[in-house]
């Protein structure tokens, strides 16, 4: 199988999680009647975006991984054969929470986890006050579609995730995303931070020789303890393995669209440029310092 039929569904979100679910799973549906076999949905998908605030009773939003989601999502994969990647908010034990990206086989069950890396803590991005910092490092999972590098929002600004997971050999990297602009920004900084957020991780797929598949959520989310709150960007999109756009959403609208990925064409495009074979890595040795004065 050489191309591979992508499905994305870029939603809102609104206080009710059953209702958001059944928007995934709606999303889902839609891609795979019309021919998709791995359908991405967002970050966090099955609530608002919570982090704008530190509040306690918000870690009652976590669930267990098998659980609840992943069943239904399991369900819907198993029916449709298709291959989901979901963003779930992770209860691991009593206190310790994780932010996990899990890919439902095609079969229903779960192929495998990622526990995001990179954890921001930033106004109205309060992610370390909810989230434990991902302990299964930067590892492809392996499905019937191929091996996907799945990473999560604030990991996308990292090119040392990226190079790991193609090192292990991923044939795709994926990044469920919540990220969006502060409405009192003005606007040439609104588009100089979303056009910084799409050539991170165009230069991703060029410095790996791989597609990316971003999917960001969109809407207005009001911040409960009454600040302007986030207005999320959208624009979700899927780029080709020389950071090509193949296809990329409207910033304000909710969408479920298909995208054609050419699987080949990594191959084809890292015997032209073969960043791999030339890595220098007896001189890298610096890059495990946080700094290097």
């Amino acid at each position: 199988m050489n191309t591979l039929v992508v499905g994305v569904v870029q939603q809102t979100c609104s206080d009710d999680t059953d209702a958001n679910l059944q928007r995934s799973i709606d999303g889902i549906r839609a891609a795979a009647a019309e021919g998709a076999k791995l359908v991405v949905l967002q970050e966090l998908h099955r609530s608002r975006y919570f982090c704008q605030q530190e509040d306690t009773d918000l870690f009652d939003l976590a669930e267990t991984i098998p659980g609840p989601s992943t069943d239904a999502l399991g369900a819907v994969a198993k029916e449709l054969g298709v291959v989901i990647v979901s963003s779930l908010f992770e209860r691991r034990a009593p206190g310790l929470y994780h932010n996990t990206a899990v890919v439902l086989e095609s079969d229903g069950s779960i192929a495998g986890l990622y526990r995001k890396m990179h954890i921001p803590d930033d106004p109205g991005y309060y992610e370390k006050f909810y989230f434990t910092p991902g302990d299964l490092g930067f590892e492809p999972i392996q499905t019937s579609v191929g091996c996907l590098g799945v990473l999560v929002c604030w990991d996308q600004w990292f090119p040392e995730g990226a190079r790991l997971m193609a090192m292990a050999g991923a044939q795709m990297l994926i990044y469920p995303t919540a990220i969006g602009w502060d409405p009192n920004d003005d606007e040439a900084e609104q588009k100089r931070q979303r056009d910084a957020w799409i050539t991170i991780q165009r230069s991703h797929a060029v410095a790996n020789g791989l597609p990316v598949i971003s999917v960001n959520r969109t809407g207005h989310e009001p911040d409960p303890a009454g600040g302007a709150g986030a207005r999320f960007w959208g624009s979700s999109f899927v780029a080709g393995p020389q950071g090509e756009i193949l296809w990329q959403a409207s910033e304000h609208e909710e969408t479920v669209a298909l995208v054609d990925i050419d699987l080949a064409r990594s191959e084809s495009v890292r015997r032209i440029w073969p960043y791999l074979r030339d890595r220098r890595v007896d001189h890298y040795g610096d890059l495990t310092k946080l700094y290097r004065r």
